[in-house]
């Protein structure tokens, strides 16, 4: 992959969306259902290398986009912190990740098992996203530290609530290799963070016109 600002900016507006979206589940219970499929999707393309192929147009990471002027214009305290939170826990848990072979196959396996599920059901059927959630506590949870989820204790009780919120995590994960492929690193997010803003906000521009 090239390792150029749009790749990066496609790749960390995944990691946000992916945020945004636990977020959401994590305090109303649900959340857009074209993103979280549109993520989940990303989970299983395998033989796809650019980002904006793998999330299927730039238009689908709208939102994600719209959170990195939001969370890095600030140049202080993100105005919505526990987004960022589990941003950097997702960044932070894939640079382990790279570090475990043997979790980095297994979780390979997990995912083709997903894949076989996906040819009966749809990406988004509780059985396909029950089999993700097993997936990322097989693997993600135990590299530690865990990402703690907020939220409303009635959604975080609800098998099926945080079965998509672990699904979701898995896919932000999966964008933050992206953002590391790309080039992407904890140095380019602080001193590159203009850059990705306006490669952000010109993304926006030419989505909006």
């Amino acid at each position: 992959m090239e390792r150029t600002d749009y790749n990066r900016a496609l790749a960390l507006a995944a990691i946000f969306q992916a945020a945004s979206l636990v977020k959401d589940l994590a305090w109303r219970g649900h959340c857009d259902e074209h993103e979280f499929e549109v993520l989940i999707g990303s989970l299983f393309a395998f033989d796809v290398e650019a980002p904006q192929d793998i999330f299927r147009g730039e238009a689908n990471l709208r939102t994600g986009l719209e959170r990195i002027e939001v969370q890095l214009k600030s140049g202080g305290k993100p105005p919505d912190m526990e987004i960022t939170r589990y941003a950097i826990g997702l960044i932070f848990l894939e640079r382990k990740l790279q570090a475990r072979p043997d979790m980095l196959e297994a979780l390979g396996d997990g995912l083709k098992a997903a894949e076989r599920q996906v040819e009966y059901f749809n990406m988004t059927h509780e059985s396909v996203i029950a089999r993700l959630a097993d997936v990322y506590q097989e693997s993600i949870s135990k590299l530690g530290p865990r990402i703690i989820v907020q939220g409303e204790q009635t959604h975080l009780s609800n098998v099926n609530v945080a079965a998509r919120i672990r699904a979701a995590l898995l896919a932000g994960i999966r964008a933050a290799v992206l953002w590391r492929q790309a080039g992407g690193s904890r140095w380019k997010l602080l001193l590159g963070r203009n850059r990705l803003i306006q490669e952000a906000r010109d993304l926006l521009h030419r989505l909006n016109t």
